[in-house]
């Protein structure tokens, strides 16, 4: 166990050793079974306060993070831009000094293409407790870490030679950020698992996160490859995670999204797409589903359905994280 997180930001899995993110890890297991047999541990972060910044609205990200600090013994201030100064244009810099003088950690949600994982270091550069990201433009790493923490739970801890399917999927709401997808294919490579993703043409991942991915894939003899057949994704996958996404490096104009999306309404993970992978494969989804969508009912609903142990592990994994680094060292 790392004892040295103390302080950390948490911005993306990128800044983390994987030994680092094995700490977290193994500690998220043991508070999710403190949890599960009501073991009290509400003194791990006693009279701790953590800033929650939502620029978009959340169901999963807030109340997890909420009741998290909570179990742990602190307290979650739940912030928007509108109310408070941000909205005004107050700087991150003053943002990020006024809030840690007042409290332990802060937490942003800010998926502005181009802008929100940028400010979440701009206010780590300022500020100094930890800040975590709560997701943003290019990564989501509190849910790719909830969904590596729940197929360690499936399939073991030693994940090597298991296949990983990324999938993008037809949505008719509005435009997703890319975030989940770059953030998986960035963190699954570096714990053993071959990792496929699949997309029709205009739906790719930023230049940076692709080149991460490969290079995780080549440091840590796993393999990575994008595909346009979600069929052939599919097929002899271990866990199949298929979700949308929107064209974000061609365009967010909401009338070209549409137009784009309705060319490929035929990426549906149905029954059929769920049998080519393997017997035992799951089905993933970091929700909220577009149901009849992105996934059949059969399939969001079935047994090889995992959406809700994934759910779950959010909390457990950013209860481990707000620990590791905003804990009295010593």
């Amino acid at each position: 166990m790392q004892s040295q997180l103390f302080g950390r930001d948490f911005i993306t899995s990128e800044d983390w050793s994987n030994e680092e993110l094995e700490s977290a890890l193994a500690l998220a297991a043991d508070l999710k079974q403190r949890f599960v047999t009501g073991e009290p541990h509400d003194h791990l972060l006693r009279a701790k306060t953590l800033y929650m910044l939502f620029f978009e609205e959340s169901t999963r990200t807030r109340n997890s993070f909420e009741a998290g600090m909570t179990q742990l013994g602190g307290h979650a201030h739940w912030l928007t831009p509108k109310a408070t100064q941000i909205g005004h244009g107050e700087s991150p810099k003053d943002t990020a000094i006024v809030l840690a003088r007042y409290g332990h950690g802060i937490a942003v949600r800010d998926c502005r293409t181009g802008i929100g994982q940028k400010y979440q270091y701009e206010l780590a550069k300022w500020g100094n407790i930890p800040v975590f990201s709560m997701q943003d433009d290019v990564d989501h790493p509190c849910q790719t870490m909830a969904d590596l923490m729940t197929i360690r739970e499936k399939f073991g801890p030693d994940l090597r030679g298991r296949k990983f399917v990324i999938s993008w999927t037809y949505a008719p709401q509005y435009v997703r950020p890319l975030s989940v997808p770059q953030g998986l294919i960035m963190l699954m490579t570096r714990f053993g698992m071959d990792v496929t993703l699949a997309h029709p043409q205009g739906f790719q991942m930023m230049p940076h996160t692709l080149e991460a991915a490969r290079r995780h894939a080549e440091e840590h003899g796993t393999r990575f490859e994008v595909v346009d057949d979600m069929d052939a994704a599919c097929a002899g996958a271990d866990v199949i995670y298929a979700k949308s996404w929107g064209p974000i490096m061609v365009t967010e104009e909401e009338a070209e999204v549409a137009r784009m999306c309705a060319q490929h309404k035929d990426w549906c993970l149905d029954e059929r797409r769920m049998a080519l992978g393997k017997r035992h494969a799951i089905y993933m989804h970091c929700m909220p589903i577009d149901r009849g969508y992105e996934a059949t009912d059969e399939v969001i609903d079935g047994p090889q359905s995992v959406i809700y142990d994934e759910a779950e592990n959010r909390l457990h994994i950013q209860k481990a994280l707000m620990t590791l680094t905003m804990a009295a060292r010593g």
